[in-house]
């Protein structure tokens, strides 16, 4: 969903989430994530990592920045367009 439509009083499916459209919704299914709460305590990193391995296939890293932005957004952050989460994912990664 585009972040500017979310509303955090109503997150009764995946879609709902900011960045979230049907293939990002299948991945999300495929790592056992059901509802949104259900990204509670989850670790963008490790969700692409997985995500990766189930898979048998290396995904865009861009994947990564739309978990960090749903994970940013169900633990409180406002809704943010996936890309604004960029520079943090190529940071972190440099410095691993």
């Amino acid at each position: 969903m585009n972040p500017k439509k979310v509303k955090r009083s109503h997150l009764t499916k995946l879609t709902d989430l900011p960045n979230i459209g049907k293939a990002a919704e299948a991945d999300l299914i495929r790592l056992g994530i059901q509802m949104p709460h259900d990204l509670l305590g989850r670790n963008a990193y490790q969700m692409y990592d997985d995500l990766c391995r189930i898979t048998r296939q290396k995904h865009d890293p861009c994947v990564i920045d739309v978990f960090l932005s749903i994970v940013d957004f169900i633990n409180g952050g406002e809704p943010q367009d996936w890309w604004k989460f960029t520079a943090q994912r190529k940071a972190y990664l440099a410095s691993i």
